[in-house]
């Protein structure tokens, strides 16, 4: 007879990473998710994985799947995306009217593996209509609160984030100033780094010295970004301006991205077309520029607030496991 532990034998290369107390307590999760939303009169859609429209972002590499059959003609082949997020069918539903809506939905992202990345992963998204920055922060903070039992969220703004955390002013510093701080501050710096990257100096010290202490004893919602980091978000014409985007940390980690949805459909093409000669120079594929939201956007989008929330990460947490394998059936390596 053996004197090891279950924990020593080997695990059948069949057979999932997460336990099946992780996966039972990730169902308990999902119901508490629905339940949330339900109760506040969200409605639960579905839309597809699979578009012809993407989100373009620099950061974010959706993978794309190139359609044919024996019964295509010779060069009829489509290209179509799997989807980093379900924010552009889910807001076509708002322009068609439809209410306050919800999603729980897989994503993919290419180039992403570690402790806290999968390619394929669980989002929670949400939209609110007529709800506000303010309300978006609060729903948000409510949340996890109902999820992960630790209080509600405190309220901390970038600019003040920076000036705590490195001593500079993010809207303010010139590039010599970002860079100066990022080597007073240890942070190891990228082979080709650009000095006048603003944006990347920004993430290269938010990253490194900023978000490890986020939500360290209750969640923090990171809110008020530059505008150059709006994405979809819309700029509030404060002194100096910022984008109406918020972020929830809990124990350091970045759990979910939050918009005041961006409504005017020209400035999301000027957006595209940026962020499109970004991709070009980083050596990325661009993406299409046109959509079928921008129709939805020129028809009429409602007012609203939008959420994405990593559901991994979050079963992570709440569970108390260390890396995402450990609440996932089957991660990359193994699926």
């Amino acid at each position: 007879m053996s004197n090891g532990s279950a924990a020593d034998t080997p695990r059948p290369d069949f057979a999932p990473s997460a336990s099946l107390e992780a996966l039972r307590f990730r169902a308990v999760m999902l119901r508490r998710v629905r339940q949330f939303f339900d109760e506040r009169g969200f409605l639960e859609v579905e839309t597809p994985l699979l578009s012809a429209d993407v989100v373009i972002d620099l950061h974010l590499d959706p993978l794309p799947v190139v359609l044919s059959s024996a019964r295509c003609q010779a060069g009829k082949v489509r290209t179509m995306w799997l989807q980093t997020s379900p924010e552009f069918a889910m807001k076509r539903l708002l322009a068609a009217g439809f209410p306050s809506i919800y999603q729980i939905t897989h994503a993919f992202r290419g180039g992403e593996r570690g402790r806290l990345h999968n390619p394929e992963f669980t989002l929670v998204e949400w939209y609110a209509v007529g709800q506000g920055r303010d309300g978006g922060i609060r729903l948000l903070s409510q949340l996890a609160e109902t999820l992960l039992k630790k209080g509600p969220a405190e309220r901390l703004a970038y600019r003040h984030a920076f000036q705590l955390g490195v001593g500079v002013d993010p809207f303010q510093a010139s590039c010599e100033e970002l860079a100066a701080a990022a080597r007073q501050h240890g942070v190891v710096i990228p082979a080709g780094q650009d000095l006048q990257d603003r944006d990347g100096w920004l993430d290269l010290l938010l990253v490194d010295c900023i978000e490890p202490h986020l939500g360290r004893g209750q969640p923090t919602i990171l809110c008020d970004y530059p505008p150059s980091q709006a994405a979809l978000a819309r700029i509030r014409p404060d002194s100096p301006p910022v984008a109406e985007r918020f972020e929830l940390y809990v124990e350091g980690i970045e759990l979910a991205n939050g918009y005041h949805e961006l409504l005017e459909a020209e400035e999301l093409r000027r957006r595209n077309e940026a962020v499109n000669r970004q991709r070009a120079l980083a050596g990325k594929m661009t993406l299409p520029s046109e959509s079928r939201l921008l129709a939805a956007m020129e028809s009429g989008l409602p007012p609203c607030t939008g959420v994405a929330l990593g559901f991994d990460r979050l079963v992570m947490l709440a569970f108390g496991a260390s890396e995402l394998a450990e609440v996932l059936p089957f991660p990359l390596e193994i699926a």
